[in-house]
C-alpha cells in the first residue's frame, strides 16, 4: 500500500521519478531507462482512479498521447488511490493486455507492470528479485514496441538482462532493496 495517500500529484511524480533515477536506472534494471530520462521524453501521469473502467480508460488516453506525441517515448501511468491490493492490480493488468488488443494497439505499445507489493509468480513474498519490479505506487509503464525492438537490437544481450535483475537483486539483498525503495516513498513527504 502506498505511504502517501493523497499525496500531491507533484509529489507522487518527485516519488516515481527517485524510484526511476535510483533503482530502476541506478542498479540498471533497464538498461533503456537512463537514456529516456535524460532526453526527458518519460511522461509520468497521476491517476486517481479507484475503479477499473476509469483507470483502463486512462490507459487508452495514454496510448492516445503517445499516438500524437513523438517526443514522448514512454509513459508510466501511477495510481494513487486505487489497486492497492496486488490481486486486484493483476485484474488491471490482464484486462489492460486485452484491451490493448482490441484497440487495435497491439504490436504499438506494450506495457510492464510495477506495483509496491510485486511478487513474481512462484516467489516468495520476501524474495529480493520481486524488487525490480516494486515501485512506489501501483502503475503501468506503456512501451512504444517499435523502439524497444531498436533498443532490444542494439544491446549486447537483452535476454540475459531479467536474470541478470534477479541476481543482482538478491545480491544487495531485501533489507537493502527494501530501503531503497522506502527512500524514494518518503521523498518530498
Amino acid at each position: 500500500m502506498s505511504d502517501n495517500p493523497g499525496s500531491s500529484d507533484q509529489n507522487v511524480i518527485d516519488q516515481t521519478q527517485c524510484w526511476v533515477k535510483n533503482i530502476i536506472i541506478g542498479h540498471n534494471f533497464c538498461p533503456f531507462a537512463k537514456r529516456e530520462m535524460e532526453r526527458e521524453s518519460i511522461r509520468y501521469s497521476v491517476n486517481h482512479s479507484t475503479d477499473l473502467e476509469p483507470a483502463l480508460q486512462a490507459m487508452i488516453d495514454e496510448c492516445g498521447h503517445l499516438d500524437e506525441n513523438d517526443n514522448t517515448e514512454t509513459t508510466l501511468l501511477i495510481f494513487t488511490e486505487g489497486f492497492q491490493d496486488f490481486e486486484d492490480y493483476l485484474d488491471l493488468v490482464e484486462l489492460g493486455e486485452k484491451l490493448i488488443a482490441d484497440q487495435d494497439y497491439e504490436g504499438i505499445y506494450q506495457f510492464a507492470s510495477f506495483h509496491p507489493d510485486y511478487c513474481f509468480a512462484g516467489a516468495e513474498q520476501d524474495d529480493a528479485a520481486n524488487y525490480t519490479n516494486r515501485s512506489p505506487y501501483p502503475m503501468l509503464h506503456l512501451i512504444r514496441e517499435a523502439s524497444m525492438e531498436q533498443a532490444i537490437k542494439h544491446h549486447p544481450d537483452a535476454e540475459a538482462i531479467p536474470e541478470r535483475n534477479i541476481e543482482y537483486a538478491r545480491e544487495l539483498g531485501l533489507g537493502e532493496m527494501k530501503r531503497q525503495l522506502d527512500v524514494c516513498r518518503k521523498s518530498n513527504d
